[in-house]
């Protein structure tokens, strides 16, 4: 067994040390970052802690992550409490990421004077944020100390690393091994930057992506592919994505969560070092930093606004063939069912956005609920008694006319309340006194932010937002059939790259400004088009392994989840991509050409109820049947006779898999 070690980190400033639990940051103090302690600095000059590497410098220079090079502890320096919000202002720093630094070197100052006049504390907090796993302990001294004295001592054994992480779960959970095979091949913990994951995919920002071994992360049993886009390392999963993504959290620790504040600290850095300086670069920057946002606002609710189309398709149905009526209790408490998320849709996307983009979200759920207010929704439908730029006006505030939209299925005018509260929010931290800030902060910024989205910002947003869905139907209507040709036979090659969540905000607005989306009855021909190729591929094939992976992929593709059939069969095997987008072409082509309508968001086949139009069964309904029959009997049979045959898994290279203990050998 290897000899137990002791690691010393110093105190980075002059000051009164206090225990991690006296510090008034709640993350911090419940030990959520690691390990560490606190420090009531008397002078604002800063000492590195250890000896190592500088690993992050925040954007906003209130946070420097150190590594040390013999044990690889893991060292966050944070200076001051919600100082992020000062964007940088009282600190100068002195060294880089990249930098090697020996234990007492000056790193940074801190202006402890500018600090206490913006009503900030400036309490500095040395967290070891690998703790868990490196740590047997750590002894602090607390009480007077000058920068650079040792201050805690931690015992650490290098040797038990990977056997102290998993002695540290509570309990083998089915994805554990996976989780720490992946870990592994992606470079380690120590190559993490952060880690979120959407519906299928993990996301990994990393440090070094040619750490990672791709052909192993790949080959792994119950990884269907790798992908790169966006800056991100996605290790795609299937509908397991969650459990996964949980067995590596539960293993790596909630630091690397999106939310917690060293992989906040992380990603400003890398948005900062990869920020573009020329025009165009900035725009396709700012662009793609657009989507990111909605994209990150509309995946916590994706799932959520999929189930309730179905149930509002089917009360459709019960109530067309007359197994309900309209006017029953029972229609009213379904209804509501159904109908409440996409009512209630502000509340929630102002959350979501809230926490995307640094805003308090509770605060931006209450924002929600004035929009979504009854009255304000009886206001919006009033008759308007004149008009300005096009939009009619129905109320007035103090006199001022005003146009007040209904913002009930509304997305984007929360997305850009969200970005103004994120601007607002520091500032009145800053200029309203602590002692007053928990009433007076959400007081000013439900006061501010609702007055600007219902005065301003919200009108002009759905006039945009009505154009948009304007400009789609008219694109479509140049020519149905050859829009869903187009956009069937390429939407797929989207889902490779994962930026097909950015066309899911567009979808979503056209249902919330016309109630209904071509677009998305398109989409959903490709989403059948990969189902019928797998089918072809599962029936067709006499290889254990194929079938094993085609069935549960051909499921999931049929329930709307194309990424299993596509990485994990159709792309893998070349030609059965080729096959299943040309089947995509015909049924978009025919969902086209008899101009079929979608009322929801769920597509493929167990989407059927949102073909079914509200006020009453129409074609929309057959034509989605008919397409995706074609659909269906075009894949699969171009499949079957030129996409796929059982020599082709022999011709695809395959890294070796890792064998586990208690596998056959």
């Amino acid at each position: 067994m290897a000899k137990a070690q002791t690691v010393t980190i110093l105190s980075p400033v002059n000051g009164d040390v206090i225990a991690l639990s006296a510090v008034k940051d709640p993350v911090f103090s419940a030990g959520m970052m690691g390990l560490g302690f606190g420090i009531q600095p008397s002078s604002g000059e800063v000492v590195a802690p250890v000896s190592g590497k500088v690993t992050m410098v925040a954007e906003t220079k209130h946070a420097i992550g150190f590594t040390t090079p013999d044990n690889n502890l893991e060292v966050l320096v944070h200076l001051g409490i919600d100082t992020v919000d000062l964007k940088g202002s009282p600190f100068t720093v002195q060294v880089a990421a990249g930098d090697d630094v020996q234990a007492g070197d000056v790193i940074a100052t801190m202006d402890l004077a500018a600090i206490q006049a913006a009503n900030r504390q400036t309490t500095v907090i040395l967290a070891v944020t690998n703790a868990s796993d490196k740590l047997e302990s750590l002894d602090v001294a607390t009480g007077k100390k000058v920068a650079g004295a040792v201050t805690a001592t931690g015992r650490l054994n290098a040797n038990t690393f990977n056997a102290k992480r998993q002695n540290r779960l509570p309990k083998a959970g089915k994805y554990d091994q996976l989780a720490a095979d992946i870990v592994a091949n992606v470079g380690g913990v120590e190559n993490i930057s952060s880690l979120i994951h959407c519906i299928t995919r993990l996301r990994f920002y990393l440090k070094d992506e040619s750490q990672a071994n791709d052909d192993v992360v790949r080959d792994l049993k119950g990884v269907i592919d790798v992908a790169k886009a966006g800056g991100q390392y996605q290790v795609v999963i299937g509908p397991a994505v969650t459990d996964v993504y949980d067995a590596v959290i539960k293993q790596i620790g909630p630091e690397f969560s999106n939310d917690s504040e060293t992989a906040k600290a992380v990603a400003e850095t890398a948005a900062a070092a990869q920020r573009p300086t020329t025009t165009w670069g900035r725009v396709k920057w700012g662009i793609s930093s657009l989507i990111g946002v909605i994209t990150g606002s509309m995946i916590p609710v994706i799932g959520l606004l999929a189930a309730s189309g179905i149930l509002k398709g089917i009360l459709a149905l019960l109530t067309t063939f007359k197994v309900v009526s309209p006017t029953a209790p029972t229609y009213v408490i379904i209804n509501a069912m159904g109908d409440s998320v996409f009512y209630f849709l502000p509340i929630f996307v102002g959350f979501t956005a809230g926490k995307k983009l640094g805003a308090d979200p509770v605060i931006m759920g209450i924002i929600g609920g004035v929009l979504t207010y009854p009255a304000i929704v009886t206001m919006a439908s009033g008759k308007a008694t004149s008009t300005l730029l096009g939009m009619g006006i129905n109320a007035d505030f103090f006199g001022l006319p005003v146009h007040v939209a209904s913002y009930t299925y509304s997305i984007f005018p929360m997305i850009a309340g969200a970005w103004l509260a994120s601007k607002l929010e520091p500032w009145l931290k800053r200029v309203i006194p602590t002692v007053l800030r928990m009433i007076f902060v959400p007081l000013f910024e439900v006061v501010i932010v609702s007055g600007a989205i219902l005065l301003f910002l919200g009108p002009i947003i759905t006039v945009l937002s009505t154009g948009l869905a304007n400009i789609i139907v008219w694109v479509y209507n140049l020519s149905p059939a050859i829009s869903g040709l187009i956009i069937g036979g390429f939407y797929q090659v989207l889902v490779i790259f994962g930026l097909h969540w950015a066309v899911i905000p567009i979808v979503a607005n056209d249902i919330a400004t016309t109630g209904h989306s071509y677009l998305n009855a398109i989409v959903s021909a490709t989403m059948v088009a990969q189902g019928g190729a797998v089918l072809a591929i599962a029936l067709k094939s006499k290889l254990a392994n194929i079938q094993e992976l085609a069935w549960p992929a051909t499921i999931s593709a049929f329930c709307g989840v194309t990424e299993p059939a596509m990485y994990g069969i159709n792309l893998k095997y070349g030609r059965a991509f080729v096959t299943a987008s040309i089947g995509a072409a015909v049924g978009g082509f025919l969902t086209g050409l008899l101009r079929v309508n979608m009322w929801g968001f769920t597509g493929a086949l167990i989407g059927f109820t949102s073909f079914v139009n509200p006020k009453g069964l129409d074609f929309s309904f057959y034509g989605f049947l008919i397409a995706s029959a074609a659909t269906i009997v075009v894949s699969f049979a171009l499949t079957w006779m030129f996409g796929f045959k059982d020599e082709d898994v022999n011709a695809v290279k395959v890294a070796p898999k890792k064998r586990h203990l208690g596998e056959a050998a």
